[in-house]
Formats: structure tokens, C-alpha cells, sequence
């Protein structure tokens, strides 16, 4: 339930209530935040999706103690014209809509381009148009690969944070060739993010761009052939959940060296909720959200999830836990990688104080929790069910 007393920002300020527009309001982001502000501010929800699935205990019943302070408004912002009226009648619009998932890059690349770019031209234009404020949802994909990925693999530079380490103010953004479609998703990230800060440039549009990195959770994408397509491939922590929970090896890409950060949901929502109360520090910002202190390589990861599995399940792990695959049999064709991905967060820290506090063995002890309590009892009764000829 909301708090009763006054709440004040960074700086002091009383926080008064506004109606929030949450454009992908249905999804695993959305889910979190929409939770966070029923249950700790006064703000009203304008909840617009194409499926709601991940809210639905949100929305119903009426008996809830944040009743109408979330409405859900189904439908798809490529087409709909409703979508300018939800953006005036709103004090802040928050986009989370987006094609996400690395297996779809390389397959779906047009798909990528206009749902990152095309899709989103319309909300940057209605929020500049109606002066709205407008928090837009990025990637840490926008950086590409690093500095150091171009060095000599026995160069000693390859050590130095300054050849690594990812700023939003200095870092360049390095993309493979045109050939690897890999990159639609991060040029067309890119892109937006360019019209949205020229937008801010040109006409007062005030904005803050998040740059999540590999944010871990309750409700993140789904289970091949339970809640999502059977030939799906979702991103690393959904599929490694889903080799688990069907007691099959966890397949590495190219030997799994990659290395990445991972944060907790919750931690990334606390960042989210500041940036939404706190206009003054969070206007015309970029922010990295991630955590620095959580970095494995993915096979380091999938030794992890499958030790951690096997405590939150009670089950002994399988004889080959893992296996190695090539991108391109993984992928497909046009597949490339980043080498690694470490937020710089100096920016958020100093602006807004924020810091994650989540271990990456309790967010996946949390999240793999989840998983088996919520999929395991599906999963074998898919296995067992006979296939039809």
C-alpha cells in the first residue's frame, strides 16, 4: 500500500502524485516497476501492452489496495492512434516496448530494426510535441564491443579498466560489420537514443535513456513450449532455466568465454523508481544500471545456475552438465558477439546515489526459485505427454 506521509525526493522536495504512461507495461521490466509503484507511491499507471500475463495479479480483483491506480490498455503502438491521447493525459511516459531477444537479431532482422526504431519514433514525437517527459529504455548492447577486443590477446592493456570498463559519456560504441546482423538491435538502439537526445537538443524535450545490463528475475522471459514458443530461444538465464528444469546440458555459444554483469530486478527498479521521482537529477542523464561486482563468463554462469538449481530443487545435477555449441549452429548465420559488458556506474551514483546490493548467487538462488516452483510441474508433464505423430 502506498505511504500515507508525504514522501520527498534526493533533495527534499515533495513527491506529488502522477499518472505514469508505462508503454510494455506486460512484460518482465513492466511487471516489476508497475508492482513498486502500486504497492510504494500514490502514482497512477497507464498500463499499455498487447498482453498483460505478467500483470494480471495486478489488475484484478477490484478489492486491491491500489484499485484504481492501474488501467490496462491493450494495444499495439504501431497502429494505434489511441496511443497520442494515453501520452497527453500522462505527466510521464516510461517505454519499455522492444524486440530484446538476441535469437531474433540474426532471424528477425527487420523485425528488430522497426519495433527498436520505427516503433518508437511516434512516442518520442508525441512526448516532444506534448511536452511530456519521457524515460526510454535502451541496452547495454548499444557499446558493442570494447577497445580491448581489438588488442593482441597477450597484450597487458587488455587488463586496463580503460579499455573495458563501459562509460555513457566517453565510451565509443564499436558494431560489427553490416553483414552481422547480430547488430540491428544495438544500431537501431543507437539511433533512437540520438533522436531522443537531439529531441532534448532542439526542443526542450526533457528524457532520461536507461542502459540496462542483463537485469535477472522472477517472470523474465519464458519457458520454450510452457508459456512461450516451443522453437523459442529467450535470452541466456530463461534458456539455461529451461535446460535445467528438463534435466538437459546447458548449451555454451562458443564455449561460453563471453563475460557479462548480472543485476537483480529488484535493485534495477529501486534505480528506475529514483530516476521517475528525482526529474531534476535524472533529466537529460544517461545511466548504465547493472552490477560491476556480479561479472562471470557464461560457462562460470552455467556452473553456478546448475549448483544453485540443484539446491533450490533438491535434484543432483545431470553427468554433462554442459555442452559446447558454435554461434552459427545456435544462431544461425550473421551471428556476432561483444567480448564484455562492465558498467562504468559513476554517473547513476553520483546523480542519484543508487548502488546494487544483490549477490549474483542469492538473485539466482531467488530467481531460479521461481523457476522451479512455477515451471517444474508443467515441464514433466510436457516430457511425458506423447508426441503427436
Amino acid at each position: 500500500m502506498a505511504e500515507s506521509s508525504a514522501r520527498v525526493d534526493l533533495d527534499g522536495n515533495t513527491i506529488n502524485p502522477m499518472t505514469i504512461c508505462m508503454i510494455g507495461a506486460g512484460g518482465f521490466i513492466g511487471s516489476h516497476l508497475c508492482e513498486k509503484l502500486l504497492s510504494e507511491t500514490p502514482h497512477t499507471i497507464l498500463a499499455v501492452d498487447v498482453y498483460n500475463d505478467k500483470i494480471k495479479h495486478l489488475l484484478e480483483p477490484d478489492s486491491l489496495p491500489w484499485a484504481g491506480r492501474i488501467q490496462f490498455h491493450r494495444l499495439n503502438i504501431k497502429n494505434d492512434s489511441r496511443l497520442e491521447g494515453l501520452i497527453k493525459c500522462s505527466d510521464l511516459i516510461v517505454n519499455l516496448a522492444a524486440i530484446c531477444t538476441p535469437a531474433d537479431y540474426n532471424t528477425r532482422p527487420l523485425d528488430t530494426i522497426y519495433s527498436n526504431f520505427i516503433d518508437a519514433l511516434p512516442v518520442v514525437k508525441y512526448c516532444s510535441d506534448n511536452n511530456k517527459r519521457l524515460i526510454h529504455f535502451s541496452t547495454c548492447e548499444i557499446y558493442g564491443k570494447t577497445i580491448g577486443s581489438y588488442l593482441p590477446k597477450d597484450s597487458p592493456l587488455r587488463q586496463d579498466p580503460a579499455y573495458y570498463i563501459l562509460k555513457e559519456d566517453t565510451s565509443p560504441c564499436i558494431f560489427g560489420p553490416i553483414e552481422k546482423q547480430r547488430w540491428s538491435y544495438a544500431c537501431a538502439k543507437q539511433l533512437i537514443e540520438r533522436l531522443i537526445f537531439a529531441e532534448g537538443a532542439e526542443n526542450g524535450l526533457e528524457f532520461t535513456i536507461v542502459r540496462p545490463f542483463n537485469w535477472i528475475g522472477p517472470r523474465m522471459d519464458f519457458i520454450p513450449g510452457i508459456d512461450g514458443p516451443s522453437e523459442g530461444v529467450p535470452r541466456v538465464l530463461a534458456c539455461f532455466s529451461n535446460n535445467l528444469l528438463r534435466r538437459e546440458p546447458l548449451k555454451l555459444v562458443d564455449g561460453g568465454e563471453s563475460q557479462r554483469t548480472f543485476v537483480y530486478i529488484k535493485d534495477a527498479i529501486e534505480a528506475v523508481l529514483l530516476m521517475i521521482e528525482n526529474p531534476g537529477r535524472a533529466n537529460g542523464h544517461i545511466f548504465n544500471v547493472g552490477n560491476p561486482n556480479n561479472e562471470v563468463t557464461v560457462r562460470q554462469l552455467a556452473e553456478m545456475m546448475t549448483k544453485v538449481y540443484s539446491k533450490v530443487s533438491g535434484e543432483d545435477s545431470i553427468e554433462t552438465p554442459t555442452i559446447d555449441v558454435s554461434s552459427k549452429e545456435f544462431y544461425g548465420e550473421g551471428y556476432d558477439d561483444s567480448d564484455k559488458r562492465i558498467p562504468d556506474m559513476t554517473i547513476i551514483n553520483k546523480q542519484l546515489g543508487w548502488d546494487p546490493k544483490t549477490s549474483l548467487w542469492d538473485l539466482l538462488e531467488s530467481t531460479l526459485t521461481y523457476q522451479h516452483r512455477t515451471y517444474a510441474e508443467a515441464v514433466r508433464q510436457a516430457i511425458a505427454k506423447p508426441v503427436a505423430s
